[in-house]
């Protein structure tokens, strides 16, 4: 037992992510369910302070980081960050193996982001084994692998798309590039091009479980050998296999912690809708007034993170309006909001983190999808998964007042509410399945392991 547990911490992982919360969050969660196998596990990361420790609360996984200061820092350009970030990590990648290898951890296998797809070429011309981890949910990868085929052509042109595995899909049920390939040509020619070498990876990870997406996923299945790994929550959220786990372990905001707790503590079991739109949406003025103003108008009472940079887009005197049955925030400790008694409705971008912590948590949700995978996630919310409603919008492109109200009181009220907790609960209680001893997941990353072991 004792050399096996030696062999094991001999097998050391080098896990790369996109550096952007949505990606390496996931991918950080991974880590750890590898390293509580035993096995040595580092994960990248890029950071700007030369000087400070990165603030994390982990123990399992070793954190390297490249040090780095962005030159566009303050200006909201999704585009030439996202090419910052790939030059950054292409330059040091080689030299950072390298560098394991001189201290005495040479790396047998580079986990690393399905975008990142260079890693692999990387990872192959070094004799290091290569594994792709696709963050976003198996439907949405069909989508894109479609497109990469020209299967599936750009703009759209069809009314409807019906493609292997997956339900009919409207335009507006597509990830938005499908139907605006020009507005992120960069994101839109990653998420595309993640399956340009697929096939020479060892192994494809998926974020997602098996009786989740069953259909797609066994469609996926026919094509290559992936595994699907998650939901990739902190453990103690789910089977409490790993004590220590019980937060992501990297902060990119400072929450407000205690204000929410307390306040969600002053109120009654499943009262509370908690309103979030993570931490990239931008969100135009109008459309912050009118869910400012169904927030008001609503039964309910509301917790909503508004970004600092989004703050000043809210309506005059709104918190101050609102404060009896409202808080207002500028980040919150998401996991510890959803986990709370309160918490009857989750109000959400429908990112694909935000939605398997919806689903593992039992929150029916509000969809109100924004961009990029968030609207394929939003239509398997409501029809697939049938655990909440998406939110309708007007001919301008606007979600009203009046129906964030009545999309609200949908989920939070009547025998339709009632029937969204119920699916809600269940899908709690597959997710806790998945990744417990012996579950569909828990087996995939014990697969791995032992070939790794095997090698």
């Amino acid at each position: 037992m004792e050399k096996a547990k030696q062999r094991a911490n001999g097998t050391h992982i080098l896990v790369v992510p996109l550096p952007v919360p949505g990606h390496i969050n996931p991918m950080l969660q991974f880590s750890k369910r590898l390293a509580s196998k035993g096995l040595r596990v580092t994960l990248v990361t890029i950071s700007s302070k030369t000087h400070e420790p990165i603030e994390t609360q982990l123990s399992m996984v070793n954190i390297e980081p490249i040090y780095a200061t962005y030159e566009g820092a303050g200006k909201i350009d999704l585009e030439s960050k996202l090419q910052w970030f790939l030059t950054i990590l292409s330059q040091n990648l080689p030299d950072l193996i390298s560098k394991q290898e001189r201290n005495g951890y040479p790396i047998c296998c580079l986990v690393y982001d399905a975008t990142l797809t260079w890693a692999l070429d990387i990872a192959k011309g070094l004799g290091i084994a290569g594994a792709s981890f696709f963050t976003q949910a198996c439907a949405v990868g069909t989508v894109y692998y479609n497109v990469q085929q020209k299967l599936l052509r750009v703009p759209l042109e069809e009314d409807r798309v019906l493609l292997p595995g997956l339900p009919l899909l409207e335009p507006h049920d597509l990830p938005s590039f499908i139907n605006h390939p020009g507005s992120y040509p960069s994101v839109f020619k990653m998420v595309v091009g993640r399956f340009s070498n697929i096939t020479d990876a060892d192994w494809i990870f998926c974020n997602t479980f098996d009786c989740l997406e069953p259909e797609v996923v066994s469609w996926m299945r026919t094509k290559w050998p992936i595994k699907t790994i998650g939901p990739t929550l902190p453990s103690m959220y789910l089977e409490k296999r790993l004590e220590d786990d019980r937060d992501y372990g990297i902060n990119f905001f400072k929450p407000n912690n205690d204000t929410c707790i307390k306040w969600l503590d002053s109120k009654e079991a499943c009262t509370v809708v908690y309103v979030s739109f993570g931490s990239i949406a931008n969100i135009g003025e109008k459309q912050m007034e009118e869910l400012a103003l169904g927030l008001k108008r609503s039964k309910t009472s509301f917790l909503w993170v508004v970004r600092e940079s989004e703050i000043q887009k809210l309506p005059s005197n709104f918190e101050e309006q609102t404060s009896e049955k409202g808080l207002v925030v500028n980040w919150c400790p998401q996991l510890q909001v959803l986990a709370h008694r309160a918490i009857g409705c989750f109000m959400t971008h429908c990112g694909w983190n935000s939605t398997l912590e919806a689903l593992s948590l039992g929150i029916p949700m509000v969809a109100m999808p924004q961009w990029t995978d968030q609207l394929t996630n939003a239509k398997f919310v409501e029809d697939e998964w049938k655990v909440g409603v998406r939110v309708k919008v007007d001919q301008m492109g606007i979600v009203t007042k009046e129906e964030i109200e009545r999309c609200i009181a949908q989920v939070m009220e009547g025998e339709r509410g009632n029937e969204f907790k119920r699916n809600s609960m269940r899908w709690r209680e597959l997710a806790k399945e998945a990744v417990d001893e012996g579950g569909s997941s828990d087996q995939n990353i014990e697969e791995f392991v032992a070939a790794l072991l095997c090698k």
